[in-house]
């Protein structure tokens, strides 16, 4: 076992002897412990042809193991004040909950068997399967939604794992088989596939040992990987119409490709978009659309950094009379950044900003814990808390414009309107 301890948040980093990466932290704030367990086992490693098989997995593996039902696990937690929240991204899936601290060993073992002996079974495995369809059909009439899925679709399209449906379409769902869960729990949940951040009030190296005892017996591995098509920027703008002709809003998504999250030009593309969608009251666009124009019931902008080139996305929410003069506003702000860069002032206050909203991040437990999560995943390092500062101050507004001009094109940019809308000569159903 290999142990690393770092300055500032202090974490004790250790690896145990079959590769699970422990995150251990004391926090004295109150008398509890956050455990966060997440797996290389997102929405990207999903069958091509079977979208929603990690998402289907996310919503069944604690409904009973080899040893224990799923009232038996619900009992235990329920007895020790426990409530287990699972969520998967497109590159993890994640346990997480809070328990007091003479609970951890406990819990820990009760989380080690829900994720190395799940059962699946079969009545837990139809009931989930209703329940997913039915989020499914809700998402297919929430023009927010339709609109977010089908920009990512446009963007990276239907081969790149970006590109599908996260919980899958109704088709593939009803064909996802119990044999297909096991077979991708098999797969990815693995000792080499998690990471386990402990936050509390404990000694960090005694939570070290319990997580040990806790999964020393697990040895697999995990096998298969995800496929990544290289993604190229388009050379003109696409545009796609879904017409929901029922609703009262129409929702706008428009974006670009923009950079993984290991490229050194992160930090100013970071700035950009807070710069753009995101600080105050949201950004240049939120002051634009919303404030000053009145047309937005909301207009943001996120930027999604990841393993691969992720997403530049601004989302808005409009009346569907000002689609086409929101969009124009999109268009004025995003060509007004390439051309002219941040000024001195926002540059200033966006940085702050950004350095300021840290220590709000890490108030609680669970913020500690997602922020570990984070810094592990993207190998950022341990002191990743203390170089923030330094890493935004580097940033010059030089680099921020440098930022803007690469991805900011609405030439380029692709936009989704879904909801009563019929400007366009390109539609799609949902």
């Amino acid at each position: 076992m290999t142990t690393l301890e770092q300055r500032g948040l202090a974490p004790v980093r250790s690896v145990l002897d079959n590769g699970i990466r422990v995150i251990a932290k004391h926090s004295g704030a109150t008398p509890a412990v956050t455990v966060h367990a997440s797996f290389e086992a997102g929405t990207v490693f999903d069958p091509p042809h079977e979208p929603g098989v990690a998402h289907f997995v996310s919503r069944t593996i604690d409904r009973g193991t080899t040893s224990h039902t799923a009232d038996d696990i619900a009992e235990r937690l329920d007895f020790r004040g426990v409530s287990l929240a699972i969520t998967v991204n497109r590159h993890a899936l994640s346990l997480v909950c809070t328990c007091l601290v003479e609970d951890l060993e406990p819990i820990l073992a009760t989380l080690a068997d829900i994720v190395m002996h799940p059962a699946f079974p079969d009545r837990e495995v139809e009931t989930r399967r209703g329940e997913i369809v039915t989020m499914i059909r809700q998402d297919e009439d929430n023009p927010a939604a339709i609109a977010a899925e089908g920009l990512l679709s446009l963007l990276y399209g239907p081969v790149h794992p970006y590109g599908r449906r996260p919980r899958g379409t109704v088709e593939t769902v009803e064909r996802i088989s119990r044999s297909t869960m096991r077979a991708f729990h098999t797969a990815r949940f693995a000792a080499d596939s998690l990471s386990l951040v402990i936050v509390g009030d404990f000694d960090p190296n005694r939570a070290v040992e319990s997580a040990d005892r806790a999964f020393a017996s697990w040895k697999a591995s995990a096998t298969g990987r995800a496929e990544f098509p290289s993604i190229e920027p388009s050379p003109e703008r696409r545009m796609r119409i879904i017409p929901m002709m029922n609703k009262a809003q129409a929702d706008i998504a428009y974006g670009f490709t923009a950079i993984t999250r290991s490229d050194p030009a992160f930090y100013a593309y970071w700035l950009m978009n807070n710069i753009l969608g995101e600080y105050s009251i949201g950004g240049r666009l939120g002051d634009s659309i919303r404030e000053r124009q009145g047309m937005a019931y909301y207009v943001f902008s996120a930027l999604d950094a990841n393993v691969v080139p992720g997403p530049l996305l601004i989302r808005a929410g409009v009346n569907p009379a000002n689609v086409d003069r929101a969009l124009a506003s999109i268009d004025e702000e995003i060509a007004r950044m390439a051309a002219e860069g941040p000024t001195d002032r926002e540059l200033a206050e966006s940085r702050q900003f950004l350095v300021g909203s840290l220590p709000r991040r890490l108030e609680t437990n669970v913020g500690i814990a997602n922020f570990l999560q984070t810094v592990e995943f993207f190998d950022l390092g341990m002191d990743y808390d203390l170089r923030v500062p330094d890493l935004l101050a580097r940033v010059t507004r030089d680099d921020v414009h440098a930022a803007a001009r690469t991805v900011l094109d609405p030439s380029k940019a692709a936009v989704v309107v879904a909801g009563p809308y019929s400007g366009s000569r390109h539609r799609d159903a949902p």
